[in-house]
């Protein structure tokens, strides 16, 4: 069997397993590291990736991009080189990806290409399409996209043979994510999910960011520390740094060297968690939420997870003890489980369900993080958001749902696609989809069976029938404009294959 690998891309750090005969290990980058900074600068037109890139930050900010994870499905360039050519989130990411897959191959002594790919629980449909686009330019067949605390859980309950309800708290670089699941042996099935795309251990740098800002402005220091260049890179750095101190220590300093003066502002893990409180009680919030979604409550967890880098601030583990009156979980890498079970989801898939193994037995199965619906009149005549597939339906998933024609000889349909739950169009995303052509001598109140599906990887899929025979009248094609075409995809792999990435 070709080794396949699990890719955990994230927004600060990335990091590549493999898994052999249910047996994950992370494999490390050519630095001899077991992450990856998941960063990229150009250094001439040379693309660099890793830790030789984010040692350009401060030197050469403006050649220098990180955090494109949180511009995934966006449209815009990320960075355009010195000839005009441009760069957006998706080959950026891509650039990221064959890194890690060349540096698998490396350990391994074989090319690899294909992957499990894991993305925040929160992800919607543009996000997950320019994630598995990313994955393409980069040389790679994206196998599966799984979301980041399911892996965790795979990684947990296979690794340490561990059954029952687990909740899975992960706070990464970038991104919040919490999911509540059942494991049964080989068996993983989420009940619930939740999370925050802007909320990661990035905002809670910017905290600190601010509070020193404000103190190096008191001793009468420049005020403009956020200028977005070498000065603002060196800042969150040190601010970085010390958030990752206070995780041991109760106290310590950030130090800066601005206009040949020195600068040294004392912060306390008090302080930062004084005035990160607003961010902790937005996780909070969500956690309760999804169990509320699930109908479950505190005393039927009986695991609680910590994923991702950020979990390791002293305040998470506080929160999550007072909450549920136990003491996370501990015997898993919160940087590495999300890799790690990836890679044996990976290895699951490759073996396929005819294979008599422990792993080509695993089953998993996920819910959707966003509502699936479509504009519609009610009955006052005004146009609404209806919901076809709920939140936290099972995926894959299909639904039906029936509306009727407005008008004698109408001759099309429009279905736009709408992702959230409010009834106002105002507060979802709207996917534009082509017009249906109908037949010709259709009534006024003809029915039309509306379809939609999210696919394994929560990709959306439309397509409208007329419900009398049940003959399709064509898949909505949608029109993701933040996302890049087949053609896209295409050249832009083809210009990476040739590049090479240091």
């Amino acid at each position: 069997m070709t080794r396949t690998i699990g890719i955990d891309l994230g927004t600060t750090y990335s990091a590549v397993a493999t898994s052999l005969d249910g047996v994950a290990e992370i494999l490390p980058n050519r630095d001899g590291d077991r992450l990856t900074p998941s960063v990229v600068a150009f250094e001439g037109g040379q693309p660099l990736v890793g830790k030789e890139a984010r040692n350009l930050s401060t030197s050469m900010p403006e050649d220098y991009v990180e955090f494109v994870k949180r511009k995934m499905g966006e449209s815009g360039p990320e960075y355009i080189d010195e000839n005009g050519k441009e760069y957006g989130p998706e080959q950026i990411s891509a650039l990221l990806l064959r890194r890690l897959a060349d540096d698998a191959a490396a350990i391994l002594g074989e090319d690899v290409r294909d992957a499990v790919i894991t993305v925040p629980a929160y992800f919607d449909d543009g996000r997950r399409m320019a994630t598995r686009d990313a994955a393409e330019i980069a040389g790679l067949n994206p196998m599966r996209l799984i979301n980041e605390p399911t892996a965790a859980g795979i990684a947990y309950g296979l690794d340490f043979r561990k059954n029952g309800m687990f909740l899975v708290y992960d706070l990464g670089g970038g991104t919040f994510d919490a999911t509540l699941m059942k494991v049964e042996n080989s068996d993983i099935t989420v009940l619930a999910t939740g999370g925050d795309r802007n909320l990661g251990g990035f905002d809670f740098d910017n905290k600190i960011m601010t509070h020193v800002a404000a103190k190096v402005l008191e001793q009468g220091g420049p005020p403009m520390l956020f200028d977005s260049g070498g000065v603002e890179a060196e800042l969150r750095r040190q601010c970085e740094a010390a958030k990752r101190r206070l995780s041991r220590a109760t106290t310590t300093s950030v130090r800066m060297t601005l206009e040949g003066k020195n600068y040294q502002v004392p912060l306390s893990r008090a302080t930062f968690e004084e005035i990160t409180n607003g961010l902790l009680t937005r996780t909070e919030i969500t956690l309760e939420g999804v169990l509320d979604d699930a109908e479950a409550s505190w005393e039927q967890v009986d695991r609680v997870l910590l994923i991702g880098g950020s979990t390791r601030m002293p305040m998470i583990s506080d929160m999550i003890e007072r909450l549920s009156g136990r003491k996370p979980d501990g015997g898993i890498n919160p940087d590495d489980a999300v890799a790690l079970g990836a890679a044996m989801y990976a290895e699951s898939l490759a073996l396929g369900e005819s294979n008599a193994t422990e792993m080509a037995a695993l089953t998993v199965r996920d819910v959707t993080s966003h509502a699936l619906g479509t504009p519609a009149l009610d009955e006052s005549g005004n146009r609404v958001n209806t919901i076809i597939i709920p939140r936290n339906a099972p995926v894959p998933c299909q639904r039906e749902r029936v509306y009727t024609t407005v008008e004698d000889g109408q001759r099309v349909v429009n279905l736009d696609v709408t992702e959230g739950d409010d009834t106002e169009l105002d507060y979802v995303t709207v996917l534009k989809g082509d017009n249906i052509p109908l037949p010709r001598g259709l009534r006024r109140g003809t029915r039309l069976q509306v379809v939609m599906a999210y696919d394994v990887d929560g990709v959306i899929h439309a397509e409208v029938f007329l419900e009398a025979t049940g003959v399709s009248l064509g898949e909505v094609q949608l029109h993701r404009e933040n996302n890049l075409t087949r053609e896209e995809v295409s050249n832009y792999r083809a210009q990476l294959a040739g590049v090479e990435i240091l």
